[in-house]
């Protein structure tokens, strides 16, 4: 029995293949859920002073009802968690880019642990002035601050679904032994 060796090119090759045009997509990416997040944050916003208005119409004490704009705060929070945790493995802007959050040991999904700490990670470095995620230009795999902290990395979809078995004609055996063909290139992991 013979020990695998290492290759460090085909591991540099792989990388690139991961990362090739990241920078470009994670910036069109966050500019996609800024906007879905203003429109969710616009709409929880109208409903909050619907109900406002109709508390203070029934006589209801409106400092009730204004202590909950400040769980409007919450909502970039729960957007960006539950996307990370979700299926998907990436929020909705990383998606249409074609990306996907994976685990930066074993390109894994991310645990919610993961995802939470991604998230406040992410929060902190916008807190301190979005320059800090110009860290990604000088990176391996262009990962910012907060994927190295969460140990998180985010990485192009199409990447991860390559060949499982080169030379099979494109049939891979997939969950239960099914024949799959799930990438156009042979096969690989199926992602939703």
């Amino acid at each position: 029995m013979s020990i695998p060796s290492f290759d460090p090119n085909a591991a540099l090759l792989r990388d690139e293949r991961l990362t090739d045009g990241l920078l470009t997509r994670r910036v069109i990416a966050w500019l996609i859920d800024l906007m879905i997040i203003g429109v969710l944050v616009k709409l929880c916003w109208v409903v909050l002073g619907v109900f406002s208005v109709i508390a203070l119409l029934v006589t209801i004490s409106i400092g009730i009802v204004l202590p909950l704009f400040s769980l409007l705060a919450i909502i970039p929070v729960l957007y960006g968690w539950l996307s990370l945790v979700s299926p998907l493995q990436s929020s909705p802007g990383q998606a249409v880019m074609g990306m996907i959050v994976v685990r930066d040991a074993d390109l894994g999904p991310p645990t919610g642990l993961q995802a939470f700490v991604y998230m406040v990670g992410y929060l902190v470095t916008m807190a301190f002035g979005a320059i800090w995620t110009a860290v990604a230009v000088v990176t391996t795999r262009h990962r910012t601050l907060h994927d190295i902290v969460s140990g998180l990395v985010v990485v192009r979809r199409a990447a991860l679904q390559s060949p499982l078995t080169p030379g099979t004609m494109g049939l891979n055996m997939g969950p239960g032994g099914a024949r799959t063909n799930y990438a156009p290139n042979g096969g690989g992991r199926p992602f939703a």
